[in-house]
């Protein structure tokens, strides 16, 4: 494991160099919005609840700051909220108060536990998943039910990854969907996703924006919060940033 986590670091650092930003450890680009930092100021501030029809808590956020396991000096966000216990998706989800329309994104995490259980939803729709244990298309770095990612690009329990995305949301025209949401995602900066289309909303209405309508498959044209999930497992999160961007071109690579 240790081999796996150096190549990745390597992988990040040169891909720092070329100064795309990409990989454990990456500071946030110029214009970008640092919204995960370790710290109880930034969580209140930049952080709520997202109160959907599962929606099970009540603020304050119940969600803790930790000891980063990697880093007994730093801190990390912990998804820890017992409304959620037994899997209760949608109980004691997080979403910034900020909604974006396109943006780039960087987000750390860690399973602490075997089958750790959380997930990463560009504009409160569409999950990226973080499941420790599952290669499949629910599993691990999954653009979820749609396409399945690389598995050997994780570095493990107990260990931090990164996800670097670019994101362009759906295009409409005269009320319509023209053009579906595209996605393309560093794994520990290896490239798992180029110019993914994302179809639907996956997991009901409880699993945020647009997933009661028509099945998941009526996307609406409005902005969205990141979000984070909380199933009641132990995976935490740090150094998060996500920058707005107004992306013309339906491509999404870099």
């Amino acid at each position: 494991m240790i081999k796996t986590s150096l190549l990745a670091f390597l992988l990040g650092f040169a891909a720092q160099a070329q100064g795309q930003s990409i990989g454990l450890g990456s500071k946030p680009i110029a214009g970008a919005d640092l919204v995960i930092d370790g710290t109880q100021q930034t969580l209140d501030t930049k952080w709520q609840y997202w109160e959907g029809p599962g929606f099970k808590s009540a603020m304050p956020i119940k969600w803790k700051i930790v000891p980063d396991p990697a880093d007994p000096k730093a801190t990390a966000l912990m998804t820890d909220d017992r409304a959620a216990d037994g899997g209760k998706y949608g109980a004691a989800d997080i979403v910034t108060k900020k909604a974006y329309r396109d943006f780039r994104l960087h987000v750390e995490f860690n399973c602490l536990k075997p089958g750790g259980n959380s997930g990463v939803y560009l504009q409160n729709r569409f999950e990226i998943q973080v499941l420790d244990g599952d290669k499949g298309s629910h599993g691990m770095a999954a653009v979820i039910n749609e396409a399945a990612a690389p598995f050997d690009a994780y570095n493990g329990t107990g260990n931090w990854n990164a996800y670097d995305i670019t994101f362009r949301a759906a295009r409409f025209k005269d009320g319509k969907l023209s053009e579906k949401p595209l996605v393309t995602i560093y794994f520990n900066g290896k490239k798992i996703h180029t110019n993914q289309a994302i179809s639907q909303v996956f997991g009901g209405p409880n699993s945020g924006m647009d997933g009661g309508n028509d099945g998941g498959k009526g996307i609406s044209d409005t902005p969205g919060g990141l979000k984070l999930q909380c199933e009641g497992h132990d995976v935490r999160y740090r150094n998060t940033w996500i920058k707005p961007l107004e992306i013309t071109a339906a491509d999404t690579n870099f």
